[in-house]
C-alpha cells in the first residue's frame, strides 16, 4: 500500500496527471475537506488534479511516515505549494507555503480507491498572505457543506 501512496506522491509532485491516474481505481474518490471538495470517478479526478495544479503549479509533497491497519493507510509529511491565480477569490503574495499534511488512503485491488487529503487551510492562507475568511466564503459560500470541484 505504501508503495502506491509513494508513487502517487511522486507523480503529483511532478504534476504528472497521467501517471497519477494510472494508480487510481475507476471508482476513485478524492476528498479535500479544507477546500470542501469531493471528486468521484476517473473523469472528475482528472479534472480536479488539473485544476489543483493550475492553482498550485509547484506542488510538492514529501511523505515522512505511515501507518496501516490492513484496510487503510495513513501517511503524514510536508507539502509545499504556492497559491496562484484567482480560484479562491483573493490575490496571493506568491510565497511558497509549507504545511504539515496527512492523507488517508483506501485500496481496491492493486489501486488507490479513496484518498482524503488533510491540511490546515488557515495556515495556507496565512502563508499566502490572504484572508482565510475570504477564501472560505469563495469555497463554501454561506453553507459549510461539500461541493464538487
Amino acid at each position: 500500500m505504501f508503495e502506491l501512496a509513494q508513487a502517487l506522491a511522486v507523480a503529483k509532485s511532478r504534476q504528472d496527471v497521467p501517471a497519477a491516474m494510472r494508480l487510481f481505481h475507476h471508482d476513485m474518490v478524492l476528498e479535500t475537506p479544507a477546500f470542501g471538495t469531493t471528486a468521484r470517478g476517473l473523469a472528475e479526478n482528472e479534472k480536479a488534479l488539473r485544476r489543483f495544479f493550475t492553482s498550485f503549479p509547484d506542488y510538492n509533497v514529501v511523505l515522512q511516515g505511515h501507518a496501516s491497519n490492513g484496510d487503510h493507510l495513513i501517511c503524514w509529511g510536508t507539502v509545499q505549494m504556492t497559491m496562484t491565480g484567482d480560484r479562491f477569490g483573493v490575490v496571493p503574495n506568491g510565497v511558497r507555503a509549507e504545511l504539515p499534511v496527512f492523507i488517508q488512503f483506501a485500496f481496491r485491488g492493486d489501486l488507490i480507491a479513496d484518498e482524503r487529503f488533510f491540511f490546515d487551510l488557515s495556515a495556507l492562507c496565512a502563508q499566502s498572505g490572504v484572508s482565510t475568511d475570504a477564501v472560505r466564503r469563495k469555497l463554501f459560500g454561506g453553507a459549510a457543506g461539500l461541493r464538487n470541484q
